[in-house]
């Protein structure tokens, strides 16, 4: 409890340097800010340490009431990112919305152009273990990403996905008010 009576105060001196940080959040010592300018921290936020945070190039972060995120979660953004309100993120995450080209043979990756596609989280998501939230990403609502997934691409709202490249196993069905599992078709 006191730990995050100190989170608290962290949050209070940190705050002016952000683009908005509502109240009561907290934040967990971080291990790199860059850009914060352009990060908006909504209501009820908790953030725990060793968070890694940067903008670069005009780009923001929209982080809405009631979020948590978890340790050691890498977030980047060249454009504009949103996580929706309510939404859990467990440690080790990393979420972007850049791409980095590699088509130039024999120029470090970094010296070459980088592609910016909106990443969006839903409202009420669950983002397990390791998940990697992949530039041009949208979210629907509920929707809940297994532990070490990869992934990119549009879902819909009250979903369930897992693997590497991620894919769609449950989805729920709101008729019979159950999660039904997604068989593949061939």
């Amino acid at each position: 409890m006191i730990e995050k009576m100190f989170w608290g105060l962290r949050a209070l001196l940190y705050a002016p340097f952000f683009g908005k940080f509502g109240m009561p959040s907290y934040l967990g010592k971080p291990i790199f800010l860059k850009g914060i300018r352009n990060v908006f921290i909504g209501n009820k936020v908790r953030i725990l340490p060793h968070l890694r945070m940067e903008t670069q190039d005009g780009g923001t972060i929209h982080i809405q009431d009631n979020v948590v995120i978890s340790q050691n979660v890498h977030i980047t953004s060249a454009g504009n990112l949103t996580i929706g309100k309510n939404s859990l993120i467990l440690g080790n995450v990393f979420i972007t919305n850049i791409d980095h080209d590699y088509t130039e043979v024999g120029v470090h990756v970094l010296k070459q152009k980088i592609t910016v596609k909106e990443t969006r989280i839903g409202e009420n998501c669950f983002i397990g273990m390791g998940a990697a939230i992949m530039a041009g990403t949208i979210l629907g609502k509920q929707c809940v990403v297994g532990a070490n997934s990869v992934v990119r691409g549009t879902f819909p709202d009250y979903c369930v996905i897992v693997g590497s490249p991620a894919k769609i196993i449950k989805k729920f069905n709101s008729e019979t008010q159950i999660w039904e599992k997604i068989t593949e078709q061939n």
